[in-house]
């Protein structure tokens, strides 16, 4: 065992101490040190240094990082990558750092260990704001969302709102001024289709009543009734009604007030409806951003320009882009004959509007958009803009477990607040039978299980949906997304409430606590994975992937559970001292684990 010298001063209940010489992450301060000892290393041996390899060391070494640099260098030394791993290992001069201690080398990898300080101050550091990194001063938009606001929102939705919302969360902590926007169509056929039939029936006209007292579940008939009848009617009453339905359409497009404030009152109803829906999971926006905004000067101003370009052709009724050249075999249509505008062409001003407002512009798009992602980009290119501003995550669909998507095509009809309800529902079933097979009373009411069930329930349908990789479909089952004691939200919940029990039991401590007692292999992994959370926040919002936090939080969950299995706290037979330290460690990992949640939008349970 490795003992950890030195004492440090650590108030558990809310007094933070700052981190020696203001530093917010030993892991991140570490790495600095690594990077800064072997790039002097590799410039002594006359290597290059523009790539140092610095990754996770290879599994059973006892290391924080490593560098698979020998691998690139073995060509340049003209020797096998094991040999250069010891020739580099020993260049690696470790004097004078605070954090770096040690460096050894294994087959082709050199490995960093860190000093007892790394490991005193990562405790004494992790507090409730472990995982924020320093602000940038980067201002991000992050559009997530965006469901047409023609009625409820669908559960084949809901893989968009919480990958979003996880993003948005993940940049935040990663210290970037975000915005959350959902962008409204308000200005397309379906609005007008709405706004129409908004006006033309009433509650006579309808047979059923709304599915839940909520007021897109109402007006949700209206639209479906319109439908109905341009679909069904009579031709010259169906001429009629598209006659009225194409006068609003020009209204939007001419900017006529009157028309605008006519849709704006259906629109901003079921947008109402859908903002509580999503409140639910939580997703929470900052704005609604209306497609209207930009008509018709913004918008009318870009058609023009997108006239007046090579690539631009009339076809079939329509201006259109040829975007053949690059790559994309299907024509971008961007006004009509009457020249009204479409969708892409109000997005292409939006996006020149959120290049103008933001450093950065993150979209997430379902796999269907992929051709619009791809056609946006590459007009946006052509029109001179920095699109390395745009950032676009497409994802994948989420599959019921027959293998039915979960598509708003595919007509499932299963709204997401049906799939929270029977989420709440299941989770309040299983915290139920829990509660019966425990031995001792824990004093938890009617509204703690409420309480419970709820954080569960909704908990586990974001995890579940957030850990996968954004890009691959996938299938939700509910046995694995409430599975106490599986890879899910309630396993990971589970652990932060132990913690919390932990805290909360014990009846106080010092506030000086000796970190050289933390000796053990269960304690050593647990400070590690609470040291390397600011780096996992890092690189995850580097790659703009939240399903990297969830990953990280199963394994801390792994690691806390294997101490607390290994080394008991509030024993009787614990010294004082060690009990101190523990406890001090026991703190951090809550923190830890309630931020890592917080990122993916999950409640963190202090009881369960």
């Amino acid at each position: 065992m490795v003992a950890w010298g030195g004492a440090f001063d650590r108030r558990f209940f809310g007094t933070l101490l700052p981190a020696r010489g203001g530093i917010l992450s030993m892991f991140l301060a570490f790495r600095e040190e690594v990077e800064d000892a072997l790039a002097g290393a590799l410039d002594s041996l006359g290597y290059p240094t523009d790539d140092l390899g610095i990754e996770e060391p290879p599994e059973g070494v006892d290391a924080v990082l490593a560098s698979s640099a020998a691998f690139r260098l073995a060509g340049v030394a003209e020797s096998p990558p094991p040999a250069v791993a010891a020739d580099v290992a020993d260049a690696v001069d470790v004097s004078g750092y605070t954090y770096l201690g040690g460096v050894s080398s294994q087959g082709p990898y050199v490995n960093f260990t860190p000093t007892a300080d790394y490991y005193a101050d990562t405790i004494e550091t992790a507090d409730e704001d472990h995982g924020r990194l320093p602000a940038t001063g980067e201002d991000v938009v992050v559009e997530h969302t965006s469901a047409n606001p023609t009625g409820p929102v669908h559960v084949g939705r809901a893989r968009n709102p919480i990958v979003g919302d996880a993003v948005a969360r993940l940049l935040d902590y990663a210290g970037h001024d975000v915005d959350r926007h959902y962008y409204v169509n308000d200005a397309g056929r379906q609005m007008a289709v709405f706004t129409w039939a908004y006006e033309t029936f009433d509650e006579d006209d309808f047979d059923e009543p709304p599915a839940r007292d909520r007021v897109e579940y109402d007006l949700v008939r209206y639209y479906r009734k319109g439908n109905a009848f341009l679909e069904d009617a009579d031709p010259a009453k169906v001429e009629e009604a598209e006659d009225e339905i194409q006068a609003i359409m020009q209204g939007l497009e001419e900017g006529d007030e009157e028309t605008k404030a006519r849709v704006t009152e259906v629109v901003d109803q079921v947008l109402g409806g859908m903002r509580e829906c999503l409140a639910r999971l939580p997703a929470e926006f900052d704005e609604f951003v209306k497609e209207t905004r930009f008509m018709p000067e913004p918008t009318r101003d870009l058609a023009n320009t997108l006239k007046e370009m090579d690539e631009a052709v009339f076809e079939e009724g329509a201006w259109q882009l040829d975007l053949g050249e690059y790559g994309i075999d299907k024509n971008l249509v961007f006004l009509r004959s009457d020249d009204t505008s479409l969708y892409p062409t109000r997005d292409l001003a939006h996006h020149q509007w959120k290049f103008e407002h933001y450093d950065r512009a993150v979209t997430v798009l379902g796999e269907d958009h992929t051709l619009q992602a791809d056609q946006i980009r590459t007009t946006l290119d052509l029109l001179g803009e920095d699109t390395s501003q745009l950032e676009q995550i497409l994802f994948g669909w989420v599959n019921l477990p027959g293998g039915e998507s979960m598509s708003t095509r595919a007509g499932t009809g299963i709204d997401l607040d049906d799939l929270l309800d029977e989420a709440i529902s299941r989770a309040r079933a299983e915290v139920e039978d829990r509660l019966e097979d425990r031995i001792r009373d824990d004093d938890l009411d009617a509204d703690d299980v409420d309480r419970i069930a709820h954080q569960v329930g909704i908990g586990a349908v974001r995890y579940d949906i957030v850990s996968k990789q954004p890009s691959k479909a996938i299938t939700f089952e509910w046995d694995d997304a409430l599975d106490f004691e599986g890879q899910s939200a309630p396993y990971v919940q589970y652990a932060h409430a132990r913690a919390c029990g932990i805290l909360d039991a014990a009846d106080g401590a010092s506030d000086t606590v000796d970190a050289s007692l933390l000796d053990a292999d269960e304690e050593r992994h647990l400070v590690r994975e609470v040291a390397r959370f600011p780096g996992v926040i890092e690189g995850a919002a580097e790659d703009l992937r939240p399903h990297q936090v969830a990953t990280f939080t199963r394994e801390f969950a792994d690691a806390f559970n294997q101490f607390y299995r290994a080394c008991p706290v509030l024993a009787d037979d614990v010294d004082p001292a060690t009990r101190d330290a523990r406890l001090a460690l026991v703190a951090a990992a809550r923190d830890t684990l309630a931020n890592a949640l917080d990122v993916l939008g999950v409640e963190a349970p202090e009881s369960m």
